[in-house]
């Protein structure tokens, strides 16, 4: 029976690596957020940011997601808005990668940054947090251009309540390396997890 594990954390804890660690190890993997990148690629989703908020979120015919960002960052309604058009399409196409798992598979690991604060819990056999140290989350972040740290934070849970309420947690202070032997460790357990 495959265990389907939530994977969650702060913003530039490493929940992509973690990611691609254990789709190396063998699980079925996907990411909610590359989820919501392929979505703002669609016409449909793109033309209604436009009628929005105009074409200047959409230089080109390609959606600026920094524009976006600091749209939704700074105005609640405005986040309330596009989480209402993104979180069911983001669910139905998380559904479909579900159904379409080899039953075979031992462990599916679906990371989702806001997975407490959207009450997601019930829907994995269990949940992963990944953390690290403020210092080196901010590092990454901007080092990805995630600038916003502080408004992108300000609507999660702190990290370590998070942790609390997660069945497994990770740290991410090292090596990249380092990361994988712990994520490799942890495995079996994962493989044996449920609620």
């Amino acid at each position: 029976m495959t265990r389907f594990i939530g994977l969650t954390g702060s913003t530039g804890a490493g929940k992509s690596s973690v990611l691609e660690i254990l789709e190396r190890l063998g699980a079925a993997t996907i990411s909610s957020d590359a989820v919501v990148h392929e979505l703002l690629t669609t016409g449909e989703l793109r033309d209604l940011l436009i009628d929005r908020w105009g074409a200047e979120v959409a230089p080109g015919g390609e959606v600026d997601r920094s524009k976006i960002a600091a749209i939704v960052f700074r105005d609640p309604d405005e986040l309330a808005w596009l989480e209402s058009e993104l979180h069911p399409r983001v669910g139905a196409r998380v559904a479909r990668w579900r159904e379409g798992i080899d039953p075979g598979v031992a462990l599916a690991v679906n990371e989702v940054p806001l997975l407490f604060e959207a009450g997601m819990e019930g829907a994995f056999d269990a949940v992963l947090c990944v953390t690290a140290p403020l210092e080196l989350r901010a590092e990454r972040a901007s080092g990805r251009g995630l600038e916003e740290l502080e408004g992108r934070d300000g609507r999660q849970l702190t990290e370590s309540e998070k942790a609390a309420r997660s069945d497994f947690v990770v740290a991410n202070d090292g090596s990249l390396e380092d990361l994988e032997a712990k994520l490799d460790a942890l495995l079996p357990e994962l493989k044996s997890a449920g609620r």
